[in-house]
């Protein structure tokens, strides 16, 4: 009795110790929860609209596993439905405090369609709009804003600035005036650990944050960006940033493009890709090994991939739906 005790005890000062994110499975959308040692909850978009609730009610269950009964701060990224038309059924299903967002869209003007469907639902909390170098007051971590409205910070995060060589081989592609371009990012620190979630940041964006100097500096994990599409994921940025892993939001058809994850893959090191969904679209060659893929096929159950990191920099990944674990030192 004495040992079963002993291992509760150890198990929830642990998780006080760390800074856990889940990558809830949306099909191909976007949502990430972030889970403070302050039991402070930060969530990453809202999925898609419709479905049954199906987006919200996956939200609900990852919040549910992580201890979490409230978001305290939602950020959308840009008003795109992927990831703002859950909003309305997951503020159905518990409370929403702050809403974090980079203000008017680029795109929507009218009170119609998933944009108008948010503001109806943010005019219910606190509204936070944010810009380049803000700061997310999320207690127990650090939540910074690189790029939002289209616009990059300034400054070099701390022990960031190098000239980056991969500027050279940069080449825009055609120009993104909607909402992605606009995507909020941010890099979030706690102790020695460091990842990036840049939304659907545009190909031609990255390349602020990038060259000439790289003012993100390394990190240790990478939440591919644009689901990993064509249109995103830059060499010069994504290869700059020399990730142990990345988390892939993928879905069975949607992103995961072969340009984008051979990126990845050839990034110094080799990080591990960890994906949301085997994608049908690609070859063996262009998926991770099974154990690092959380759904296979449509119509699945929705399993997510949970990391778990800590101060001094170690962190462990594990797929719900294998179980496989791998720590990274």
């Amino acid at each position: 009795m004495k040992r079963i005790l002993l291992l509760g005890l150890c198990a929830l000062t642990c998780a006080a110790q760390e800074l856990r994110v889940y990558a809830i499975d949306v099909e191909g959308g976007k949502a990430t929860l972030y889970v403070a040692p302050s039991g402070q909850s930060m969530l990453v978009d809202a999925g898609y609209g419709g479905s049954g609730n199906r987006d919200a009610g996956r939200i609900v269950a990852a919040a549910k596993a992580a201890g979490v009964t409230q978001i305290d701060y939602l950020v959308i990224t840009h008003y795109h439905g992927d990831h703002v038309g859950g909003v309305p059924q997951l503020a159905a299903k518990m409370p929403i405090r702050n809403f974090v967002d980079h203000g008017q869209s680029f795109e929507s003007k009218g009170p119609g369609g998933v944009y108008g469907d948010y503001l109806a639902v943010r005019a219910k909390g606190k509204h936070i709009e944010v810009k380049a170098g803000d700061r997310i007051p999320v207690e127990g971590i650090d939540v910074q804003v690189v790029t939002a409205s289209g616009k990059a910070m300034t400054r070099p995060l701390e022990g960031a600035g190098q000239a980056n060589p991969l500027c050279a081989s940069y080449r825009p592609i055609e120009i993104d005036r909607g909402e992605n371009a606009h995507s909020i990012g941010l890099v979030v620190t706690f102790g020695k650990f460091r990842v990036v979630d840049l939304g659907d940041l545009h190909w031609n964006q990255e390349y602020d944050l990038a060259c000439p100097n790289n003012l993100l500096g390394t990190v240790d994990v990478y939440m591919t960006t644009h689901h990993a599409k064509r249109t995103s994921g830059a060499p010069a940025l994504v290869q700059a940033l020399r990730a142990k892993a990345a988390i892939m939001n993928n879905g069975p058809d949607m992103g995961a493009s072969v340009p984008a994850w051979q990126t990845i893959h050839e990034s110094p090191g080799t990080p591990d890709i960890w994906q949301l969904h085997y994608a049908v679209l690609n070859d063996n060659k262009h998926n991770a090994p099974g154990a690092f893929i959380a759904n296979k096929g449509g119509n699945c159950k929705g399993y997510w991939i949970k990391l778990s990191a800590r101060q001094d920099g170690s962190f462990t990944i594990q797929n719900g739906r294998t179980q496989k674990e791998k720590m990274y030192r």
